[in-house]
């Protein structure tokens, strides 16, 4: 299972009671944060998941909205006594802009690890064998990224076919566990793919901000468990100030869902001049029913069908 949070959902600046896009991923025992800015860690406080055990911080860009609340968590991390090392993916330069924010937080008690990636072609990253990390540049003002984070399901465990093959009981679940499995045992070579079935439906979850709709985005979010996008203006009149800013509309992002087939939308990245999103939901709603106006702090969690 996946569990989402909305750590923060405006946009250029954070208000009273509205901190800067941001969103949390809990999966597999860590936590995967994407973006950072003014206030990220604030609003991470009165989430309650915790600081220290943030293993991955993604960067869809290198805007002060989405970057400039690091060096305050990087220092709460710090004194949370972390050790392990924290490992920041972003588009090229990111190691540059950090270095520079991070004159203000030296002497960490941990190492960074810095992946940098280009912004002309996709990338994808694998903490581990069933969780999946994928990049795709979008279309802002400046080098940027939507991410999506893919968490697969085996196939499932055939006892029956166990027994047949006389495998003794003791190594099932090592054969469970690892798709690439291979025991020997008496001269026989057991795998996992003997008494596995094919990988079931996993779970998906799309986080795409500051960018003009494109061509590639519906395929990026295909079938996604959850589509959380930005929708700077609510008001259908004003598409074309959006674009000139490279950024879109609730309109926009619904059409993106739809294309994409996805089972639920969030919209977040309001403009400070939408003090109020929920006015203007349903010019999204109209083209895709499943659509939330994200707020601060909204949660969910994404099961496996079954």
């Amino acid at each position: 299972m996946i569990d989402i949070a909305l750590v923060g959902t405006g946009g250029m600046m954070p208000l009273p009671n509205r901190f800067l896009s941001s969103m949390l991923c809990r999966v597999n025992g860590s936590l995967i944060l994407f973006d950072c800015g003014e206030g990220t860690q604030v609003s991470l406080r009165l989430l309650g998941w915790g600081f220290k055990q943030i293993d991955i911080i993604c960067f869809t860009h290198f805007h002060g909205d989405h970057i400039s609340g690091l060096p305050g968590l990087l220092l709460t991390m710090a004194n949370a006594d972390r050790t392990e090392p924290l490992t920041l993916i972003g588009p090229q330069g990111l190691a540059s802009v950090v270095n520079s924010l991070c004159v203000i937080a030296r002497d960490l008690p941990f190492p960074i690890e810095f992946m940098e990636w280009e912004t002309n072609t996709e990338h994808s990253y694998s903490p581990d064998e069933m969780l999946i990390l994928k990049a795709l540049p979008v279309n802002h003002r400046t080098p940027c990224f939507a991410y999506s984070v893919d968490l697969l399901r085996r196939g499932k465990f055939d006892p029956h076919r166990a027994s047949e093959l006389e495998i003794p009981v003791k190594f099932w679940g090592e054969l469970q566990k690892q798709n690439d499995k291979k025991i020997v045992y008496n001269d026989k070579t057991f795998t996992s793919d003997m008494v596995m079935g094919a990988p079931r439906k996993g779970l998906k979850v799309v986080f795409c901000t500051d960018t003009r709709p494109t061509a590639a985005l519906p395929a990026f979010a295909e079938n996604a468990d959850l589509f959380i996008c930005e929708g700077l203006y609510g008001e259908d009149d004003l598409q074309e100030k959006a674009a000139k800013r490279k950024h879109m509309i609730f309109r926009e992002a619904a059409e993106l869902a739809k294309k994409a087939n996805a089972r639920e939308l969030w919209l977040t990245h309001y403009s400070p001049s939408l003090p109020d999103p929920y006015n203007y939901l349903a010019n999204a709603t109209k083209i895709f029913p499943a659509t939330k106006a994200g707020k601060d702090r909204m949660i969910k969690t994404l099961k496996f069908e079954g």
